[in-house]
């Protein structure tokens, strides 16, 4: 029963253009990365063609692959907490807003199957989007022949991108319960929104580790340097994700779904 509801979702998004549409967003993040790198390494140039503000300060800079790569694993985690959102709020919320919510309610199948498979679908989903935009990332990092290049740092930034990713999908089953509570895409991305500004405040606190918004931030540096997390960061957002699954379960199953 559940690799036909899989298998189900998977082909709702054969002719879907959000697919492509968020592969295109994200691929342009390393193409921002690498003009970046190239105004590092041209400056002058860069100024000449306007691409450099008068204020601008890039002192502690470096055209580099360190630098490159860490960059790489900040907007893997800012599209985790931002695009993954965007993603689960469409797959839960397109049987709202196109009415076809009461067909899939009334199947024959236990409803739990539907918020696993959509769970499973937003995985692979993101999965492949990372994948894509690492591999771009590399090859234009080696097309700009940036200095500081092996293989441990291709593997230490393969790992980090992976953890940056993963953990933001540990989040997100909480956004599928505020769209089927929200029955749409609106509630969830104002969701996210809010949830990632409240990350932003908390990390610059003692608690930062103990919210699920805040640890992601912390780890991939958007506040200050990365930090090591401790177990009790990851131990939340495990927690997290299986109370927003149990949540969603629960609002499919005994809340009311009338369209």
């Amino acid at each position: 029963m559940f690799a036909s509801v899989l298998s189900t979702e998977f082909l709702k998004l054969r002719r879907s253009k959000v697919t492509w549409g968020t592969l295109l967003g994200l691929s342009l993040a390393p193409l921002g990365l690498a003009l970046f790198m190239w105004i590092l390494r041209e400056p002058g140039r860069a100024a000449s063609l306007g691409l450099l503000g008068t204020k601008a300060n890039l002192s502690g800079l470096e055209a580099t692959w360190p630098f490159y790569a860490s960059t790489l694993t900040t907007v893997i985690g800012v599209g985790g907490l931002l695009l993954l959102s965007f993603i689960v709020a469409y797959i839960f919320g397109r049987e709202y807003t196109e009415l076809t919510a009461k067909n899939m309610l009334a199947l024959p199948v236990a409803r739990h199957w539907f918020v696993v498979a959509k769970l499973v679908v937003a995985l692979v989903w993101w999965l492949v989007l990372v994948a894509a935009v690492v591999a771009e990332t590399f090859a234009i990092g080696l097309a700009l022949g940036l200095p500081g290049f092996s293989a441990a740092l291709a593997l230490s930034t393969v790992g980090n991108s992976l953890l940056a990713a993963g953990m933001s999908y540990l989040i997100v089953p909480v956004v599928a319960w505020v769209t089927t509570v929200g029955r749409g895409f609106m509630p969830p991305l104002a969701f996210a929104l809010v949830m990632l500004a409240l990350g932003d405040v908390f990390a610059h606190t003692g608690w930062a580790q103990w919210f699920p918004w805040s640890i992601i931030p912390l780890l991939i540096g958007m506040v200050g340097t990365p930090q090591t997390l401790s177990a009790g960061s990851y131990v939340v957002l495990a927690l997290t994700f299986f109370a927003g699954v149990g949540a969603t379960i629960a609002q499919l199953r005994w809340a009311d779904n009338a369209q």
